[in-house]
């Protein structure tokens, strides 16, 4: 099985970051600190629906 990155965008300030999709700590935005990714114990749940694959 293959994981991949997404790029995510905070809704909050527009900032634009790469993350992992099996992340096993929560993601912050590094500009505004809004919660991008929470941990699930497999897939982590992003916040914002429109995030592209890189």
């Amino acid at each position: 099985m293959v994981s991949k990155f997404f790029h995510v965008k905070c809704e909050k300030c527009k900032n634009e970051q790469v993350v992992f999709e099996k992340s096993a700590t929560m993601v912050k935005c590094l500009v505004c600190g809004e919660v991008l990714v929470k941990p699930t114990g497999g897939k982590a749940v992003i916040a914002n629906e429109g995030a592209s694959e890189v």
